[in-house]
């Protein structure tokens, strides 16, 4: 039975993800873990499955502080003073979907390892509940929003740009708005009050989604545009001429940032732009697999100064090992106080990508993937952690199987030509599937 994906267990409420199984969960981690803090994005669901889960903690002996509505990122700093942190979320999903990701104290997401031991608990029903008298205690705890506005003001310097603020009606509006108030910015907010329906715009902020934001950069000549989801794990942003700035840029000027004169090791997925490379030249880039919690492995197991994705998740660890959207947007607050965004972004370097999908059945993945990486290996350096991505002196390309959908996705990145490295690299695919 496989419950976890790349980010928590997550699925249609109700349906993939039900009281039953949350109640499950609870009893497995609860027999585990002595003491565990919980809290909730603004999901319509997300009570039914968060008391579910109280419901199985407590059950097996574990004492529970619920801390309520608040993002991913403040229930992850807040689980440094417990065994074990568990957010209901289902992050950046449409409305539907309810999920739980389970976090360890220092802000590291359960890796595979214990996410299997919870797996094979579940199946085997290897759990305990306790007599009446050792139930675990309950109680609820509203400190966890100050607690983690406090950390962030700690870690930047604060500045009075004019800030529009797109919470997304998410759990963000929680602490978000608070902070760069608190910090000296004028801030605008849109869709900040939560609502589990999100009738504003989809969750995820992508170009896409975000048209409300980008027209209100330019109408209200704000500094910067900052865009959560719908539990603030992520932010993405929009320069002050209303242009949306992609996450391989983010990841890059963060990067220089974060690292300085002194360099340092930064950690990024395998499907990152070579402009992360090129930009940060002088420090060493680590490819991990697709999914934050891979990312923090890696910078975990590196000691690297930061990473992210380019989704919009940014991984710092000077505050925890979740990816932290409220902390990312008092960050980038600070680093546009100094330079314009739009002039930041005018000096990393630009090349063509190109991505595109063919059909392949699950079951012939592992399959095709042998036969791509035979087809690939003698043109590159190749890196197959996930996937299979080749270093070419003019570019890279990317071939990795869908871990969702019977496809397999192909991207190409180069300085020029990318149309015929790209056709290169569908055309090993289209042989390796006959």
């Amino acid at each position: 039975m496989k419950l976890f994906g790349s980010s928590g267990i997550r699925g249609i409420a109700n349906k993939e993800i039900t009281p039953e199984l949350a109640l499950k969960v609870g009893l497995v981690l609860g027999s585990r873990k002595k003491t565990a803090v919980i809290g909730r994005d603004p999901r319509v669901s997300a009570p039914m499955i968060e008391h579910a889960l109280i419901a199985g903690l407590t059950a097996s002996g574990c004492a529970v502080t619920e801390i309520g509505l608040v993002t991913t990122p403040t229930l992850a700093y807040a689980a440094r003073n417990y065994e074990c942190g568990v957010m209901v979320t289902a992050s950046h999903n449409p409305s539907e979907y309810i999920g739980i990701k389970l976090w360890n104290p220092d802000g590291m997401a359960f890796d595979s390892a214990q996410q299997d031991e919870i797996e094979r608990a579940i199946e085997e029903e290897s759990f305990t509940r306790v007599p009446w008298n050792l139930i675990g205690k309950f109680e609820e705890d509203g400190n966890a929003i100050r607690d983690h506005i406090n950390k962030i003001k700690k870690l930047v310097k604060g500045s009075s740009l004019k800030i529009v603020l797109d919470c997304g009606c998410g759990a963000g509006g929680t602490i978000s708005p608070y902070l760069l108030q608190e910090l000296g910015c004028e801030v605008i907010t849109l869709n900040a009050q939560p609502d589990g329906h999100f009738p504003a715009r989809n969750p995820e902020p992508t170009d896409e989604n975000l048209s409300m934001l980008k027209k209100a950069v330019v109408e209200f000549g704000a500094d910067l545009g900052i865009a959560h989801d719908g539990d603030a794990d992520r932010m993405m942003a929009v320069d002050e001429k209303g242009k949306f700035v992609s996450g391989d840029e983010l990841l890059a000027i963060f990067g220089l940032y974060e690292c300085g004169s002194s360099k340092g090791t930064v950690v990024v997925p395998v499907d990152t732009s070579m402009m992360v490379d090129d930009y940060l030249e002088g420090s060493e880039i680590v490819r991990t697999r697709v999914g934050d919690v891979y990312v923090a492995e890696g910078i975990k197991l590196c000691g690297a100064i930061y990473g992210g994705e380019p989704s919009g998740s940014w991984i710092f660890p000077k505050i925890s090992y979740c990816p932290d959207g409220v902390y990312a947007a008092a960050r980038l607050v600070d680093i546009v106080s100094e330079k314009k965004l739009s002039e930041l972004r005018k000096e990393l370097p630009c090349y063509a990508t190109k991505r595109g999908t063919l059909p392949c059945a699950n079951e012939k993945k592992a399959e095709l993937m042998k036969k791509v990486k035979a087809k690939l290996e003698p043109l590159g350096e190749v890196l197959d952690i996930d996937g299979i991505r080749v270093e070419m002196e003019n570019g890279w390309v990317l071939v990795r199987p869908s871990g969702t959908e019977a496809k397999v996705r192909i991207t190409a990145e180069a300085r020029e030509n990318v149309d015929e490295l790209f056709e290169l690299a569908e055309k090993i695919v289209r042989e390796a599937l006959k």
